[in-house]
């Protein structure tokens, strides 16, 4: 019997954004002491001539890393939003930043795969595709997106900020606790299709040789934890070209549809001002983020991008995970999405 959590959730998860808002207690600030580590640290692998991946031993952070571990010990069991502050883009070229980026991540955890090209550091950056195709992904173009979650149940996601863009693309954050209690309140009909399976659409990344759709609840429990597993809409949507059969539910529409108006209402999403050289660490199960469309440059130098990596962790520091998700898990415990052979 799946199990259902019918009670309020009254913890730290389930923060509201326009409290979060009015603190800074989510924004760690890097002190003067720390930059000069992470710049000696950077220096060590350019240094080394090592290249992406590289091991947190070539990423010596002797005195940081203790302040990272409270940062991360946040994003697990606190309010699973830690913005942290203080690089500077004048002090870095693109490849710097993806050197650094990439040693501060291998302290955290492992980074996994994204997509079928295999890609452990991902590049979110309009690839002059929109959401109307079926194999794109939500981070290869431009358009407005959805609270979701990102596609495995990864631990952390990790955004660091390259370039913005001209002008739109607000980033966006939810608690997904939150939105439950919302919809305890005010639909609790709407509870129950939640935790019913929905197929979802690979978009074009699934396994080679395996089923293009995969099925997955968007909330379940694990020990009286929530977790959830929203997906943009269009994930879903586009599933049905492989058969009506796979469309969801009126129930389970509606209540995709009533998640998305609660999510947006101003009063519990937080705007995250990302300023280039920001890390946002966010933690996957817990929290729904979304943007805004944006418009972009023309010269593709200055073209918005961010870096970003899936990081899972050890078992010993994972939220527990219903059954339901453990197909889902594995991927994650396998190095992420497998590469394609045409990739």
């Amino acid at each position: 019997m799946v199990e259902i959590l019918r009670e309020k959730i009254v913890s730290d998860e389930a923060w509201v954004g326009s409290e979060m808002q009015q603190t800074d207690t989510w924004i760690w600030h890097l002190t003067d002491e720390e930059k000069a580590e992470i710049d000696g640290a950077l220096v060590n692998v350019k240094e080394a001539g090592a290249t992406i991946p590289f091991g947190a031993d070539i990423f010596p952070l002797p005195a940081f890393k203790l302040r990272l571990s409270a940062m991360i010990d946040s994003v697990l069991h606190g309010t699973g939003v830690a913005l942290i502050r203080g690089i500077s883009r004048d002090d870095y070229s693109d490849e710097d930043c993806q050197l650094l980026y990439w040693g501060l991540g291998v302290h955290i955890g492992h980074p996994v795969s994204q997509n079928g090209r295999g890609h452990l550091l991902g590049h979110v950056t309009d690839e002059g595709r929109d959401l109307s195709d079926p194999d794109a992904r939500g981070y290869q173009t431009r358009n407005r997106l959805d609270f979701h979650c990102d596609q495995l149940p990864t631990d952390i996601i990790g955004l660091f900020c390259m370039r913005g863009a001209k002008s739109g693309g607000a980033s966006y954050l939810v608690s997904a606790p939150a939105v439950y209690n919302a919809l305890l309140t005010e639909r609790p009909d709407l509870i129950d299709p939640l935790y019913e399976m929905f197929h979802v659409d690979w978009r074009g990344d699934h396994p080679d040789g395996g089923q293009p759709w995969y099925d997955m609840p968007m909330f379940s429990v694990a020990d009286g934890k929530l977790s959830a597993r929203f997906t943009n809409r269009a994930f879903i949507d586009s599933t049905m070209r492989y058969g009506d059969h796979l469309a969801p539910t009126d129930a389970q529409r509606e209540a995709l549809d009533v998640v998305q108006e609660i999510a947006n209402r101003p009063e519990l999403r937080l705007e995250m001002d990302f300023q280039e050289g920001d890390i946002q660490l966010i933690n996957n199960l817990t929290v729904m983020h979304a943007r805004q469309a944006y418009e972009d440059y023309d010269d593709p130098k200055l073209k918005r991008h961010l870096l970003r990596m899936w990081i899972g962790l050890p078992d010993s520091q994972r939220r527990p995970l219903s059954p339901l998700l453990d197909e889902r898990y594995e991927f994650v415990r396998r190095g992420g999405i497998p590469k394609q052979a045409a990739a």
